[in-house]
């Protein structure tokens, strides 16, 4: 009984730090006296952010990936599911209620929690730095934490999941210069059909939330295909949050030894 309880306590803490980063959004910044080399001193819960020796993002090396055989591909199974639109004042993200589907990784199941935008993008490709990255955030039952990165660049064709919700954007917006700093819009049944499936080429490594407390222990799966999204999109990611959180992005973090692996499944011609 005691194990379970201490699972279950593991669970909403670090379920809630990952989810409710607006709890904290009026101690820590991305620059100025509160910014990210100034997390770990906020508040002693925030001491990872500082003291931590698995921290993410991380800027992803090419040169360094180990190609790993052994990795089996993330397996997506998403389902509609009702979800409301959330300026959290640090970024602009999107709460699953009830079962929004999961992802299987090396045989376990972590359930769709939220997702979340970050512009620019916090991890890097051999120190190239994207407009603008999706986390995805799942959760076990045991409490245990997967994030699945995607990462964007500005191009002609549009991001059909950020399409899906261009008329909210435009309405949190409107919330936000009304004074409703941290508005919530109803989107109904959403879903992510066109994320399901198997994911051919990613890069995976132990890291941590990329906001404060900062908790390590994170499976980080980041897609290695490098996603679309119109201009337009990318601003209309940004104009709900006010200027100090427009640039929401933590610097990259030292591997300090960790690995970061790649899996990779060539696809067969038919």
């Amino acid at each position: 009984m005691a194990l379970r309880i201490s699972f279950s306590i593991l669970s909403i803490a670090l379920l809630a730090s990952c989810i409710s980063a607006e709890e904290h959004s009026g101690d820590f910044g991305y620059n100025g006296p509160n910014g990210p080399d100034k997390w770990g001193s906020i508040s002693p819960s925030f001491a990872a952010c500082s003291n931590g020796k698995a921290q993410s993002p991380v800027n992803i090396r090419k040169a360094n990936i180990v190609l790993n055989k052994q990795l089996k591909s993330i397996d997506r199974e998403y389902h509609p599911a009702n979800a409301t639109l959330v300026n959290n004042k640090v970024n602009i993200g999107v709460h699953f209620e009830g079962k929004a589907g999961h992802v299987i990784i090396e045989g376990k199941k972590y359930f769709l929690k939220q997702m979340h935008w970050h512009c620019p993008s916090e991890h890097r490709i051999n120190g190239r730095q994207y407009d603008a990255e999706l986390h995805q955030v799942h959760e076990t039952e045991d409490g245990s934490l997967a994030v699945v990165g995607v990462l964007y660049k500005v191009g002609r064709r549009p991001s059909p999941i950020i399409s899906k919700i261009e008329d909210k954007l435009v309405e949190l917006d409107k919330e936000n210069r009304a004074g409703h700093k941290e508005a919530h819009i109803a989107l109904g049944t959403f879903g992510l059909e066109k994320m399901k499936g198997r994911t051919s080429k990613y890069y995976r490594y132990v890291g941590s939330l990329t906001t404060p407390p900062c908790t390590e222990g994170v499976n980080w799966n980041v897609n290695a295909k490098v996603k679309s999204l119109s201009k337009k999109q990318l601003e209309l990611l940004k104009a709900p949050l006010n200027p100090e959180f427009k640039y929401n992005a933590r610097p990259v973090q030292p591997l300090n030894g960790r690995k970061v692996e790649m899996f990779y499944q060539c696809k067969q011609r038919q």
